[in-house]
């Protein structure tokens, strides 16, 4: 059959049409509107996950630990994943009871080569809670009120790891437009043991694809949406003086001997002064320069020390203004006393001499400190101080921890997208955010997969994670869910993808 030239520019232009169609992202409404007609779905699952009291650390609800794991892995096959479950072999329990670990939850939905591949990380155990401990609620049991969403886990993690997993679930409707992958686990909240060896196995098989690493559990600083891009390390100290043989008899031996308490108490002291400023010769040595531009960041952030004193009750803070305490929080080492072991702590009165007792703290590190470069510092200054004190009494010193920092570009690509994201489903700019703690799993991440890492959580900065009452807003959980679906799309649209 003939066709005339107008036939023909009239078929190109109509098959240029259904190529568009095809090839143009979905209105996001589309995708948002699924997410708001399928909420109370949404909510419903969240309250069967928590549930599922998958408390790691406690040995005889591992059983629920690993009901929990199979619930996710059954879940995300439903969204059309494939799923391994990898063994990581024993655990030894404080007690010296010897538990298998649960297994760790490696998955993939989608593997086509012209998309880019995240790799998303969280975890469904979760901490300890009791209704004793000072719960309103019970704590399995998720109680909708005020907006929030009420049992241990909401927020740390199950909350945020579901939001992921029915962002999927959204975007499966018209076809996820990256490839997705999962690693989720179920010891996160005593240790991850044996992650770190997993994901050096893992490295040229299950990761070899990854472009982009996310991880989804954090909270934001304030009520405005934040990004993670850093987190400072942990060194943890224990620092044991040990004087007699047995504990002894305040009133036979008082004044008569040199006692491990007052040695160890004179050493803790000297780390520290009264303004947090840590007496350690070397430690601010390696601390990364700040810069103007730094400083302008931190004038952005919402962050309100009135709300914060109101939720800690503390009356008054080592710093007086946002930045500065903003700054002291991530930006610089700060140095804690976290208990003393072997002193008697129990109710009513005890006249013990404790004959050996070990006080704990630690150190948090920030760019460029190294943990190898503080314990040797740490070290040195410890020994010259009691040294000084002349006691014939021993002090050994021993770093039991030492998780380093973690810093990102944070104008990397998937940074850039998260912001979009960002901009799209909340209207407002997210505020670029780093974390005070230790997030050991992101250093290993980018050390071991040599990948960009993202911290692009959910939570609210008052959820209470690991304490009483947590909670997460219905509205951080059911937006949140459209903030994941939205990164999809934005990340798709990149186009300098690392190689």
């Amino acid at each position: 059959m003939h066709l005339s030239g107008k036939m023909l520019l009239q078929l190109s232009i109509l098959s240029w049409l259904t190529c568009q169609a095809v090839l143009s992202p979905v209105p996001p409404d589309d995708i948002f509107k699924y997410i708001d007609d399928h909420k109370d779905e949404f909510v419903q699952r969240l309250t069967d996950w928590v549930a599922i009291e998958s408390d790691s650390s406690d040995p005889t609800k591992r059983d629920q630990v690993n009901n929990m794991m199979e619930i996710t892995k059954d879940f995300i096959i439903k969204l059309g994943g494939k799923v391994e479950m990898a063994e990581l072999g024993e655990q030894v329990h404080p007690s010296g009871m010897k538990i298998p670990l649960p297994p760790v939850i490696l998955a993939e939905i989608g593997n086509d080569p012209n998309k880019p591949t995240v790799c998303f990380y969280g975890h469904v155990d979760v901490q300890s809670a009791k209704k004793e401990d000072g719960w309103l609620t019970e704590p399995y049991t998720v109680v909708d009120k005020d907006g929030n969403l009420y049992g241990r886990g909401t927020s740390d993690d199950k909350g945020q790891i579901l939001a992921l997993l029915h962002a999927v679930e959204a975007g499966n409707t018209i076809g996820l437009p990256v490839n997705v992958k999962f690693l989720i686990e179920g010891m996160e909240e005593v240790g991850s043991n044996g992650l770190d060896t997993l994901v050096e196995e893992k490295k040229d098989t299950f990761f070899a694809n990854v472009d982009y690493i996310v991880v989804t559990d954090t909270p934001w600083l304030s009520k405005r949406p934040g990004i993670t891009y850093g987190a400072r390390g942990n060194c943890y100290f224990l620092l044991e003086v040990k004087g007699a043989r047995r504990d002894l008899h305040s009133g036979g031996f008082g004044g008569t001997v040199y006692e491990a308490m007052n040695d160890l108490i004179y050493l803790l002291d000297t780390l520290a002064d009264v303004k947090g400023h840590i007496n350690i010769p070397g430690i601010y040595n390696d601390v990364a320069p700040l810069s103007e531009k730094e400083i302008n960041l931190y004038k952005g952030l919402e962050f309100d020390l009135d709300d914060l004193e109101a939720d800690t009750g503390i009356k008054q803070f080592l710093h007086n203004t946002k930045e500065e305490l903003l700054l002291y929080r991530w930006r610089y080492p700060s140095l804690s006393i976290h208990g003393i072991e072997g002193a008697f702590s129990g109710p009513g009165s005890k006249t013990v001499i404790p004959a050996s007792v070990i006080g704990k703290f630690s150190i948090r590190q920030v760019p460029n400190m190294n943990p190898s470069v503080v314990e040797k510092q740490v070290k040195s200054y410890l020994e010259i101080k009691f040294a000084e004190r002349k006691s014939p009494n021993v002090m050994n010193v021993s770093m039991i921890i030492g998780a380093k920092p973690w810093l990102a570009d944070m104008n990397g690509p998937q940074y850039l997208a998260a912001r979009r994201a960002v901009k799209r489903v909340f209207n407002t700019d997210a505020d670029m955010i780093r974390a005070g703690g230790t997030i050991p799993i992101a250093k290993t991440f980018e050390e071991v997969l040599e990948k960009s890492v993202m911290l692009l959580g959910i939570g609210g900065h008052d959820d209470a994670p690991h304490g009483q009452n947590e909670k997460i807003s219905k509205y951080n959980y059911i937006e949140g869910t459209k903030l994941y679906a939205a990164f999809f799309q934005e990340l798709a649209k990149q186009q300098d993808r690392p190689s």
